[in-house]
């Protein structure tokens, strides 16, 4: 469980390095890279498509950040020890009644004694 932990937290952080980074790389007022490779100009060639791949690398890394954290937690969160459940009481069953076994004989009597 420590090396898939560890797995994802390595990439989360790889992620998040590369979102800050394309994030710094792009102009607030839509110059950014485009700005440096193309010129003030958006209308010139090639300069849009840079706004664009790095709009869609800003999305693409925020929403891999975001599915990495809800699988380390779905991965790492379960407990490795199950929780004790609710007590539930335990059933006890008298003893089965003990009959005797039907003999064959029947007991001798006593005669009675007589009255005096």
């Amino acid at each position: 469980m420590d090396t898939i932990f560890t797995l994802l937290m390595v990439l989360i952080m790889i992620a998040s390095i590369l979102l800050v980074i394309v994030v710094m790389a792009q102009n607030p007022k839509g110059g950014g890279l485009s700005s440096t490779f193309g010129g003030a100009s958006s209308a010139q060639f090639g300069v849009q498509r840079t706004n664009d791949f790095m709009e869609k690398a800003t999305w693409t890394l925020g929403g891999t950040i975001i599915v990495l954290i809800l699988l380390s937690v779905v991965i790492t969160g379960k407990p490795s020890v199950a929780a004790p459940s609710a007590a539930q009481p335990v059933k006890t069953e008298a003893p089965a009644k003990s009959t005797a076994p039907a003999s064959t004989t029947t007991p001798a009597q006593t005669p009675a004694a007589p009255a005096k």
